[in-house]
């Protein structure tokens, strides 16, 4: 498949678009379980809080504040705050705010910039964890555990309306800096998300002194929180449909350049590369492999970037929330990759046998199809049908074990994933108890861990069908890097003007690749122009291998085929074929209308000259009997016409052409006698001085020709006319007596 990457590099673009979406489709994935934590630990369990700087604080509480706070601490704390009474302009505003504001003064929050917030946000949360503890162990001072074991009073001999503020503030210096150091140390070896809670708490029960609406913080934490959530969805679902085009428009435009790559060497083959290949196998490459090129190019595009970002983020992000239990994750990924070793083990040499087994299946249901007739001839329906059934079942075989190892995949994989999950809740449970770890990070925890759990299933799924796609490119590309044998010349000939149309055989001798004998040995003769030249000869004697050499179907071993007395191998294929006008042994037709396929020699053929070729041919009768005329319908392969029929439109199509050459390779074997004569009359008759090869069996169809060569096992064993050679030649002798009487020779 890396050969065909080339095919990839007009859409990079298109590619590099996909990732810088797949980049942002995976970073809004990722946030979500990011998002749903904090609405779990800010929006339920903190009530909206968010930050851990008051917007609003009393006096007295911040005055208790600062015995625990050094000066600078002070200072800072003093400039980001301002004092509100009633003396203020905008206390009524304020009021309507913090209620509380009517029974004590207060200070509300200046506007800050994010690196002030930064600095100030540490110093207030520490002193409101301070400040709640203390609170706590007022109200139930046999339950504290924040204060330092040694005070300078027993918190438990406190009288009911005794204040330990003021206590703290009435002692000496140095035991008030050995409290804090001792505060500080306690707290340093607080876990951080017990921090938050107790900071958010201290905050919250400031926030209902002072009257502030707490539902409301909450409800609009939540529901902007959760619009955010709304957005990177949309986001996310957007950038997957564009990248879902965008690989689609990338895949399916690879796979039609293949394509028509694929059907334009094709076309270029000889007959020499077409013996490499079968036309079952060449259906087979050019359209069920080019297919799974697609499949999987759309794939790569979609996954194979998506997937390791989404599972490194995940992990990365996953970490973060919860850094001891990382080694869940890589239990389950341990795992995962495991299963998909084994599978990838068990599946790839199956995915390499089931292309072959799809071209024995072509091969067979065309043999069927093309050969119907006979197959129904000789009563052969049960046979062929065994012969189908055998080439379907090992197909389906093979590809029923490959689905059986791919379903096993899914259930094993939910196991797993079923499993981590129940781990992750059990561990992070346990976490959550000791108060090392908040409710929503558990959450988030074990969303990104399913995020990373399908990113490598994504990449396990792409493996899986990486080795069927790369068996497919290794076909495809066979074909594309064929090396043709038949090639035009790095400085090519051309034809002299004006152009006569001799052909000349010059000692040629011709054996097929990889063949040891030859089937023409030392060929000579010459086709003039205006005459007819006529090859007969026994069956396999070589009559056709001698008319293939002239348009180059194949290269001669020895000698040359001169074309007015240039080396055919000397001037361009194009130029060369363009000069011959070739009707073949098997007629082909093509799916259209007769006027169509008389079209495909010469498009710019005027109506006249189509009528004129029907009529050399002998084609108008059952032509123009039909009222559609020449926009009669035409199947494939003119399977709705007979063979005679077939052979005269084939040689109509030739003679649409006009061309200084013509080729007739045994195209009047389907006519009858009298339809044979009549179009031989007409053909010499119009074709002027164009040179016309004849190859036929028929004696009565070469008895009166200019020129007939006699060929018997690859070799001329006979030159001349008809009178010549009944006198001289004994195989023409021995083919004519058997076919004609005496009478019928004279």
């Amino acid at each position: 498949m890396l050969r065909l990457i080339k095919y990839i590099k007009p859409y990079r673009l298109l590619v590099l678009a996909s990732i810088v979406l797949l980049f942002i489709m995976a970073n809004a994935d990722l946030a979500l379980p990011d998002y749903l934590s904090r609405i779990v630990n800010v929006g339920i369990q903190q009530n909206g809080i968010d930050t851990f700087v008051p917007q609003a604080i009393r006096v007295s509480q911040l005055n208790r504040m600062a015995l625990f706070l050094t000066e600078e601490e002070q200072s800072l704390v003093n400039q980001s705050y301002r004092l509100v009474d009633k003396a203020v302009d905008d206390y009524q505003v304020l009021l309507e705010t913090y209620p509380g504001l009517e029974k004590e003064p207060i200070y509300v929050l200046e506007t800050l910039t994010d690196s002030d917030l930064d600095r100030l946000e540490p110093i207030l949360s520490r002193g409101l964890v301070i400040l709640l503890g203390i609170d706590q162990m007022m109200e139930a001072p046999e339950g504290a555990t924040m204060m330092p074991a040694e005070l300078p009073f027993d918190p438990a001999q406190l009288p009911e309306d005794g204040d330990l503020f003021s206590l703290l503030a009435g002692a000496p210096e140095d035991m008030r800096r050995q409290v804090n150091e001792q505060i500080s140390q306690q707290l340093a070896e607080m876990p951080e998300t017990l921090q938050n809670q107790m900071a958010a708490e201290a905050i919250r029960r400031e926030y209902e002194i002072l009257g502030v609406d707490l539902g409301q913080i909450q409800t609009n934490y939540i529901l902007r929180t959760g619009g955010m959530m709304l957005l990177l969805s949309a986001l996310a679902g957007i950038t997957s449909i564009s990248v879902s085009f965008l690989a689609a428009r990338t895949s399916a435009g690879a796979a039609r350049d293949i394509r028509e790559d694929v059907f334009t060497k094709v076309e270029s083959f000889s007959s020499q590369e077409f013996n490499n290949f079968s036309t079952a196998s060449l259906i087979t490459r050019a359209t069920n492999d080019v297919t799974q090129i697609q499949q999987v190019t759309f794939m790569i595009i979609r996954l194979a970037f998506f997937a390791p970002i989404l599972g490194i983020g995940g992990i990365l992000r996953a970490i973060d929330k919860s850094p001891n239990m990382w080694w869940i994750i890589a239990l389950a990924v341990s795992l995962l990759i495991a299963i998909i070793v084994v599978v990838l083990l068990i599946a790839t040499p199956k995915f390499q046998l089931i292309q072959k087994l799809i071209d024995r299946l072509n091969l067979v249901t065309r043999e069927n199809l093309s050969g119907m007739m006979v197959i129904r001839a000789f009563n052969k329906q049960h046979f062929e049908e065994a012969r189908f059934d055998q080439a379907n079942r090992e197909l389906v075989d093979v590809g029923l074990f490959i689905n059986r190892v791919m379903v096993t995949i899914m259930p094993i994989i939910m196991l797993i994933m079923n499993g981590l999950s129940v781990l992750i809740i059990w561990v992070g449970a346990g976490q959550i108890a000791q108060s090392t770890l908040q409710v929503g990070d558990m959450m988030a925890f074990l969303q990104y861990s399913m995020q990373i759990m399908f990113a490598f299933l994504m990449m396990s799924m792409l493996f899986i069908f990486l080795p069927r796609a790369f068996v497919s490119g290794d076909r495809i590309a066979e074909v594309l890097e064929s090396t043709e044998e038949i090639l035009d010349p790095e400085q090519p000939k051309f034809f002299p003007e004006p152009f006569s149309g001799e052909v000349a055989f010059r000692n040629v001798s011709f054996r097929y690749p990889d063949a040891e004998e030859y089937v023409l040995e030392n060929i000579t003769f010459t086709a003039n122009p205006g005459e007819v030249t006529a090859i007969i000869g026994s069956t396999g004697c070589g009559k056709s291998t001698v008319i293939n050499l002239i348009p180059r179907f194949f290269d001669v071993n020895e000698g040359a085929v001169l074309v007015d007395g240039i080396d055919v191998r000397d001037v361009r294929q194009h130029d060369l074929r363009d000069k011959i006008g070739y009707t073949p042994q098997r007629g082909i037709l093509f799916t259209g209308t007769i006027e169509s396929n008389l079209r495909f020699a010469d498009p710019d053929a005027t109506t006249e000259t189509l009528h004129e070729a029907l009529e050399i041919s002998q084609a108008q009768d059952f032509v123009f009997a039909n009222p559609e005329g020449l926009d009669a319908e035409i199947s494939q392969g003119g399977s709705n016409v007979s063979g005679g029929q077939k052979q005269r439109l084939n040689i109509a199509r030739s003679l649409v052409k006009k061309p200084p050459i013509f080729i007739f390779d045994d195209s009047f074997s389907a006519l009858d006698f009298k339809t044979d004569a009549a179009l031989r009359r007409s053909l010499k008759e119009k074709t002027g001085q164009s040179t016309v090869l004849m190859v036929t069996q028929r004696i009565a169809t070469v008895k009166g020709a200019d020129q007939i060569i006699v060929m018997d096992h690859g070799r001329i064993v006979g030159k001349g006319t008809h009178q010549d050679l009944m006198q001289t030649c004994q195989t023409y002798q021995e083919i004519a007596t058997s076919q004609l009487s005496k009478e019928e020779l004279a």
